[in-house]
């Protein structure tokens, strides 16, 4: 996977993640990334603009390992709160919603049947490198529904069509908050398995919120309740 910017390979690092190789334009530094145990390249201004991502590139790339979790990988939590996307699309909304876990210091992420690549360059970029602070795992939803009833985890999904508002729920028990795209939701996998459904009250003329805000109104509910 590659890595953009000096902020999120630093966060990585600090994260315990190790590049193989590592980039830079001398031209472009204006921060050093020292004592990193990888290949080291230098490239001028001109070819390092070619590979960036970025408008306005600082001059570090760095190629990484993909971090592979499974579920049962991950150490939960006395009342975990984890977050589910199902199907996302776009690598911005991703992103964002990764940077939400992390402020929200949520347990982990599970992104079911995605339509982008969770390490897409666009998807650090966005997530400013909480991908790295945040556990991932990829799945299906079947074997995530399997892994939260066994840990009597409540599934709450995010819809319009729900009668209740997802601020008159207790959300402080263990809880994987579910979402979906904007165009199609959930599926009904998710909406016949949930326990409970919510929506966010929606005043104006547009049904819907991007799936990064919904998210991110929930899981800040949640976190709330809690206290914390």
């Amino acid at each position: 996977m590659l890595v953009e910017g000096f902020d999120e390979i630093s966060l990585a690092l600090s994260a315990g993640h190790f590049p193989r190789t590592l980039l830079s334009a001398p031209d472009l530094v204006s921060r050093q990334i020292d004592g990193v145990n990888a290949e080291t390249l230098s490239v001028n201004r001109v070819v390092f603009e070619k590979m960036s991502y970025r408008d306005n590139p600082d001059g570090w790339l760095a190629v990484f390992p993909i971090p592979h979790i499974s579920l049962d990988d991950l150490k939960l939590s006395e009342s975990p709160l984890l977050i589910i996307t199902e199907s996302i699309e776009k690598p911005g909304n991703l992103g964002a919603i990764l940077r939400t876990a992390d402020a929200a210091r949520v347990d982990a992420v599970i992104v079911c049947d995605p339509r982008v690549d969770v390490y897409n360059p666009n998807v650090v970029r966005a997530s400013r490198g909480a991908i790295f602070t945040v556990p991932v795992v990829e799945t299906n939803s079947a074997q995530v529904l399997l892994f939260l009833n066994r840990r009597d985890i409540r599934v709450l999904a995010a819809t319009p069509s729900a009668e209740e508002e997802y601020t008159h729920q207790d959300l402080r028990g263990p809880l994987a908050v579910a979402v979906g795209t904007e165009d199609e939701g959930l599926s009904d996998f998710w909406l016949s398995q949930a326990d409970v459904k919510v929506k966010i009250p929606m005043l104006g003329k547009v049904n819907s919120l991007n799936v990064s805000v919904s998210t991110a109104l929930i899981v800040y509910e949640a976190v709330r309740q809690r206290g914390h």
